[in-house]
């Protein structure tokens, strides 16, 4: 279905500066990480049925007034379809959308050589955003951002004009974002903040201060799940869809550039029109709307407990993650979201770290960065035995 061929379908969007870049991109960038067959080698092999997809995804975002496509090395076919779609399929003008790509090189050679088959896969002479992908750890970033090391070798490829902008995704704790964005290398950053997620307000405060673009990852998978929505859920962000309110909540912080949408993103598209026009401050209906959200952490007596205080636990367990997913749960009858979540934890893993509550780590909970009120060890069992579900052998 063609957007440009309906004659009432009235595309809204709006744009923001993305600080110092100086770029005016829409509120909403086309995310590309999860087109069919996306993940499967060869990454240069593009079966028909992604070449649709893809397509038909782009021409939809374009004909909705988005301007910044986003994707990433790590997305394996991603990076190749849009160099497909845009150049050969669509021939859309180079000039009239902006484009990210992320990577996560570990020397100056490794860089160069990374960058040149993104830009021959992506079909084009030079990148508007680069983000160093996954800056999780402050090892990660301590090596990423060292002497001679990958992000000194992308600023020198901004210097040749062959990036733009240079930037970082993470899904790092707060303290090593914040150290990342005090480095000053970094034009702009991609983080996770939503109104189920707002842990990360002070590195957005702290971009804001050093005048660099903000992007939101994933506000509608991992901000809630919220295509697929609980009655609850609806019924607390009406008149508004949970998309939308959630949007509507990021982007009332003028600090907030754009939000990634992606796929399934052409389902999503009729929620967009939704989100505008998006109110920064919060317009007094949103403000209400997010009342009723608020109040319902009252329900659960230990939803409040953030448990912040307990990063980092010699156990291994992600103690914060897992009372997010109980607060979720109990609160907003978002347990499908706790399930998808919860069963993700990478026990050795930087994306999403977090081992499982055996009765041996469980022993070695540091109880005392934990109010004596709080019944930690049973929190985090009610929700293991919830949201828990072993791997298919």
């Amino acid at each position: 279905m063609d957007f440009k061929n309906i004659s009432f379908y009235r595309p809204k969007m709006e744009y923001r500066r993305f600080g110092k870049t100086n770029k005016m991109v829409s509120v909403i960038t086309l995310g590309g990480m999860r087109f069919k067959h996306g993940w499967e080698e060869p990454r240069e092999e593009i079966p028909q049925e992604t070449l649709d997809q893809c397509r038909d995804t782009v021409q939809k975002a374009l004909a909705q007034g988005i301007n910044l496509i986003e994707t990433a090395y790590g997305y394996t076919k991603s990076e190749h379809a849009y160099g497909r779609v845009l150049n050969d399929e669509l021939q859309v003008k180079r000039d009239s959308y902006f484009l990210m790509t992320k990577g996560s090189p570990k020397t100056a050679k490794e860089t160069r050589e990374l960058v040149a088959l993104q830009l021959k896969a992506l079909k084009t002479d030079y990148l508007d955003f680069y983000g160093w992908h996954g800056m999780n750890t402050l090892e990660l970033m301590e090596m990423a951002c060292g002497k001679d090391g990958p992000v000194e070798e992308l600023l020198k490829m901004k210097e040749d004009g062959i990036i733009k902008h240079v930037g970082f995704s993470t899904h790092a704790p707060l303290e090593v974002i914040l150290k990342a964005i005090e480095t000053d290398l970094f034009d702009f950053v991609n983080l996770h903040y939503y109104y189920f997620f707002q842990r990360n307000k002070a590195a957005i405060d702290l971009a804001e201060s050093k005048d660099m673009g903000v992007f939101i990852i994933s506000p509608n998978d991992k901000g809630g799940q919220l295509s697929r929505p609980p009655q609850k859920l609806i019924d607390l962000t009406a008149p508004l869809h949970p998309i939308q309110f959630n949007a509507r909540f990021c982007l009332s912080h003028a600090a907030i550039h754009t939000l990634t949408f992606g796929l399934p993103v052409t389902a999503q598209f009729d929620h967009i029109n939704g989100i505008f026009p998006a109110s920064a401050p919060f317009s007094p209906e949103d403000a209400q709307i997010k009342q009723k959200l608020d109040d319902q952490k009252l329900l659960d007596p230990y939803a409040s407990f953030d448990a912040y205080g307990m990063e980092n636990d010699p156990s291994g367990l992600n103690i914060p993650e897992i009372l997010r997913f109980r607060t979720l749960w109990k609160c907003y009858d978002m347990k499908d979201f706790g399930l998808y979540r919860y069963n993700m934890f990478q026990e050795k893993g930087h994306w999403f770290p977090g081992n499982f509550p055996t009765e041996e780590n469980l022993k070695k909970v540091d109880m005392s960065r934990c109010p004596a009120d709080i019944p930690i060890i049973d929190l985090i069992r009610e929700t293991h035995d919830g949201l828990y579900r072993p791997k298919a052998k």
